[in-house]
């Protein structure tokens, strides 16, 4: 086995979505300057605010035009965290990305274990937190959605997967190549990953104010992961739909077999649920046929993302 890469030789690009974070994105910026800085790592520190109808931009813009190293860029409106830390990737130019949340949840200090771990060779490595810090239904959430990344960008089985986490700058390029109009930056960094794994991180309360994450909210990422990035929905009733299309050839093949033998007695009774039965069956039939091709054309064409920053703030040159 090899010797692991020394950390002081690449740069890092710390991504942070900002949203509704104006009490305590400031103090996640000082931390994070102050963990690299300690280090004696090479660093930017990139802060997107998505849309915050607070004053989280104004909190972040002074700290760029302030803070060697920290860049501010705003998003037109909210488009949600993986658009933002998608338009992050997209202004980042170190060797390793790290993404991370702005309410010091995740400790900066943490943020060095990761490294750590990426040094042994790993392209992709994620924080897995010794003991959560949410709620009921957001720990629910997060089974819920390690089950659809299992069944769909087969997630290992042993392999706990967080918004915490460091990505090598080849994954992130091919993430960044990526066409498609609903990003998922977990699903798509497990895709264009090959040495993956996770380390144990500490994972805080929130010191001020509550969770941007709502019960609405990861129901939506749900749907957007099973319906962006797998085609099982569609296959599933596709194949509903051909087992319903069987069963109305069997109902009209019974029925026809009835009136030959003169167990009807009602005249046309017969021949209007045979043709109802038969062509109700090609028609469900051809559905499923069109959603197997919607299938494929899905694989082949999505929509290409307009990047939405409308702002970039950061220090000038001396």
């Amino acid at each position: 086995m090899s010797a692991p890469l020394d950390r002081r030789d690449y740069l890092y690009s710390v991504v942070i979505p900002v949203y509704n974070s104006e009490q305590i994105v400031g103090t996640t910026i000082d931390r994070v300057v102050e963990t690299f800085t300690s280090a004696g790592l090479r660093y930017e520190l990139i802060l997107v605010n998505d849309g915050s109808p607070d004053g989280s931009w104004a909190v972040i813009a002074e700290k760029a035009r302030t803070t060697p190293g920290v860049i501010a860029l705003n998003l037109l409106r909210n488009f949600g965290q993986h658009h933002a830390n998608l338009a992050g990737f997209r202004e980042a130019s170190g060797d390793y990305i790290i993404t991370m949340d702005d309410d010091l949840q995740n400790p900066p200090d943490q943020a060095l274990i990761l490294i750590d771990a990426a040094m042994t060779g790993k392209d992709l490595v994620f924080g897995r937190p010794e003991a959560k810090q949410h709620a009921g239904y957001r720990r629910l959430g997060s089974r819920m959605i390690s089950a659809i990344n299992r069944r769909v960008f087969h997630q290992p089985p042993d392999l706990a997967v967080s918004n915490f986490r460091i990505l090598r700058r080849d994954v992130v390029d091919r993430i960044v190549a990526h066409r498609t109009s609903h990003p998922y930056v977990t699903g798509q960094a497990l895709m264009h990953s090959g040495d993956r794994a996770d380390v144990v991180v500490r994972h805080d309360a929130r010191p001020v104010g509550k969770s941007n994450y709502s019960l609405m909210r990861i129901l939506r990422l749900v749907f957007t992961i099973l319906f962006s990035y797998s085609s099982w929905p569609l296959r599933a009733l596709a194949g509903l739909g051909f087992c319903i299309a069987g069963l109305s050839f069997l109902i009209g093949l019974v029925y026809l077999a009835l009136g030959l033998l003169g167990q009807i007695a009602v005249p046309g009774w017969t021949t209007i649920v045979v043709l109802l039965a038969m062509f109700n069956g090609f028609t469900i039939a051809m559905l499923s046929m069109l959603g197997e091709y919607i299938v494929r054309t899905l694989h082949a064409v999505s929509a290409v993302e307009v990047s939405p920053v409308v702002a970039r703030v950061q220090q000038d040159a001396p």
